[in-house]
């Protein structure tokens, strides 16, 4: 893992010594084993570590890194071929490089490492951009073509790592995370209107291009973006991947079995690593699968080590299946239980981390996860992120299945399929049925049923005025669904509405404490198979989810874990945080920060925060994300 940032311009781009340093320095956390930059003055580059005088030319770039294959000098980046056309700044590991740089050898390649940044650049230099359906990993890299005087931005298939970029100030500016683009004199602070509309009413964020900052967007993932050094804010976007949409025939079995042996060979790779290298285990499938395949594969002599969440909340509290796990697996635990008054010492901290607003305090539980990886002395983590969006391991798929049954003309299996769902925890007849209506219904209607279901586009305590004024129409910001709706619903978490933003919640979390987190999940050849399965392999007749994949576990995981048909995850207790919280919160909603934040009208949060306070009502979660923004907004100095 590493952290890059940097500036092109057609006449010539210049970093001032201080301006580079505090670049380096914003991104130290994600690298803090070395540093690098790379200037390229009419086609000449020239490179060092240290920076000691102003950086200029028609690039410029600096790298900091974080070892994890090959720990020597021999993964310094910025990276030349050996011929010196192509320079490289990465951050990311390519798992099956071992399989790579074997079949480039055999091609004629010559290596002077053992880095996975050395085979990824042999690559490209050999195969251009079809070498990146070839790979195995997370990346995020910039390479920069010296004879055909092109810059290249690619980012992996998920988006599992970020990059960043503006075309503010004629320029194209670039970096792994918005602070270090922000300290550019030449990008803006001001607040995109139409994403903080999103974010408020709908609690989404990076399912667009674009971010809260109007003046920044990102790659978006699975594509790659070719400027010329000559014209560079002429950026093209092509996508190389999409998630599968063909299907297939297998039998469950044979299907479990299939996906049995793609998890398991999933997680051998992603555990080659050169650093201590554990997991995080939060107790439920999908976490507990990764732990008992890591010691499958690992072997008696893999020192297994689990870091895990626990909650101050009994019905949140994991414990019991975190501790089968570690005991099935010979794994030594590690545990971490975070207090409300934690949460209020280090929020600042976190919203400067993750760099946009987030939905809710679950990401401190994960922040603590990571942080106590870090304390132990581990610089990488297998994680489960990516498994619920592909198997249908929320509550709110239960409706999208619903909704497939009843566009089908099955109308007698989703009668039978609300009646057998309803005995699972926390899927009450309503959360099933009305949002599937909800997704059947043609659009001209949807209006009238939010203000029936009291979930109107445009709630009160949003400021119509000020979003109207600035041209953004209330509208949801999904696709209506075809035939197939639970597989519809599927690619959207995976491509939209809940994984993009849960890999920037991952990828902030991990780094800020310099730790790489790996996702076996999240390859394209597990999600091309998962998603060409019959829906009722994903979620079976009684609702029960990952079916499929709770079969091909069976015999590695603990069937206590495996017949779970409950879903907490790294969950919080927001209700009770919050509202022991009170006068911090009501602090923040009276702060000069918030009056500045104009989208939001104060005085209904005020009094629906009041009501929760009282009990009179449960948390909403408007009120988080209405504190987040307005302490995101003063961090940041957002403008609005």
């Amino acid at each position: 893992m590493c952290g890059l940032a940097g500036v092109v311009a057609a006449e010539t781009a210049r970093l001032e010594r201080p301006l580079a340093s505090a670049l380096l320095g914003d991104l130290n956390h994600r690298g803090p084993d070395d540093r690098g930059w790379l200037t390229l003055r009419d086609g000449a580059p020239e490179t060092g570590r240290a920076v000691k005088g102003d950086l200029s030319g028609e690039v410029v770039i600096v790298h900091t890194r974080l070892a994890i294959i090959d720990l020597t000098e021999g993964g310094r980046q910025p990276m030349a071929s050996p011929d010196g056309r192509y320079w490289i700044a990465y951050n990311g590991e390519v798992y099956n490089y071992v399989e790579l740089r074997a079949e480039l050898e055999r091609l004629g390649h010559v290596f002077r490492s053992s880095s996975d940044t050395e085979v990824l650049l042999a690559a490209y230099s050999e195969w251009g951009n079809a070498a990146l359906s070839k790979l195995v990993g997370m990346f995020a890299f910039v390479i920069v073509d010296t004879v055909e005087r092109r810059l290249i931005l690619a980012r992996d298939f998920f988006g599992m790592k970020p990059l960043y970029y503006s075309l503010a100030g004629l320029r194209l500016s670039f970096a792994s995370e918005p602070r270090p683009l922000l300290r550019l004199p030449w990008v803006g602070r001001n607040a995109d209107p139409r994403l903080v509309y999103d974010y408020l009413r709908f609690g989404l964020t990076d399912h667009t291009p674009g971010t809260l900052f109007r003046d920044i967007r990102q790659i978006p993932p699975a594509h790659v973006g070719v400027a010329t050094l000559d014209r560079p804010t002429d950026l093209v976007l092509q996508r190389y991947w999409r998630p599968g949409v063909d299907t297939t025939d297998f039998g469950f079995e044979e299907a479990a079995d299939r996906l049995r042996d793609l998890f398991v060979e999933n997680v051998r790779i992603h555990m080659r690593s050169d650093a201590r290298l554990g997991a995080a285990l939060s107790g439920g499938i999908d976490s507990s699968s990764i732990v008992t395949a890591m010691r499958h594969v690992g072997g008696r002599g893999l020192d297994l080590q689990t870091f895990s969440h626990i909650a101050d909340d009994r019905a949140l509290n994991e414990e019991r299946w975190i501790d089968d796990v570690a005991a099935r697996a010979a794994a030594v635990k590690h545990k971490v239980q975070p207090t409300a008054a934690d949460l209020v010492a280090d929020l600042d901290r976190l919203v400067e981390v993750q760099g946009e607003p987030f939905w809710n305090t679950t990401m401190y539980a994960q922040h603590r996860v990571f942080r106590l990886a870090h304390d132990t002395g581990f610089k990488v983590l297998l994680d489960g992120q990516g498994a619920d969006e592909l198997l249908g391991g929320y509550r709110s798929f239960l409706a999208a299945r619903l909704a497939s049954l009843v566009r089908q003309g099955r109308l007698g299996e989703g009668l039978r399929f609300v009646g057998r769902s309803r005995s699972l925890p926390a899927a009450p007849l309503r959360g099933t049925v009305l949002p599937a209506v909800g997704l059947l219904a043609p659009t001209a209607v949807q209006r009238p049923l939010r203000r029936l279901a009291g979930r109107e586009l445009m709630p009160r305590w949003l400021d119509a005025g000020w979003f109207r004024d600035r041209g953004v129409q209330p509208r949801q910001p999904w696709r209506t669904p075809t035939s197939n709706v639970l597989r519809d619903q599927l690619h959207q978490a995976l491509t939209e509405t809940s994984l993009p933003m849960l890999l920037r919640f991952e990828d902030r979390n991990s780094m800020s404490f310099s730790i790489e987190s790996r996702l076996p999940f999240l390859t394209p050849q597990l999600a091309d198979f998962v998603l060409s399965l019959p829906e009722q392999y994903i979620l079976d007749a009684h609702g029960l989810s990952k079916a499929v994949f709770r079969r091909a576990m069976r015999g590695l995981v603990p069937d206590v874990v495996l017949d779970r048909r409950d879903k907490i995850g790294f969950a919080t207790p927001e209700q009770g945080w919050l509202t022991s919280l009170g006068p911090w919160a009501a602090d923040v909603l009276t702060s000069d920060g918030a009056i500045d934040v104009a989208p939001l009208s104060r005085d209904r949060l005020l009094e629906a925060w009041e009501a929760v306070r009282a009990r009179r009502r449960d948390l909403d979660p408007r009120i988080w994300r209405s504190v987040n923004l307005v302490r995101w907004a003063t961090v940041f100095d957002v403008k609005f």
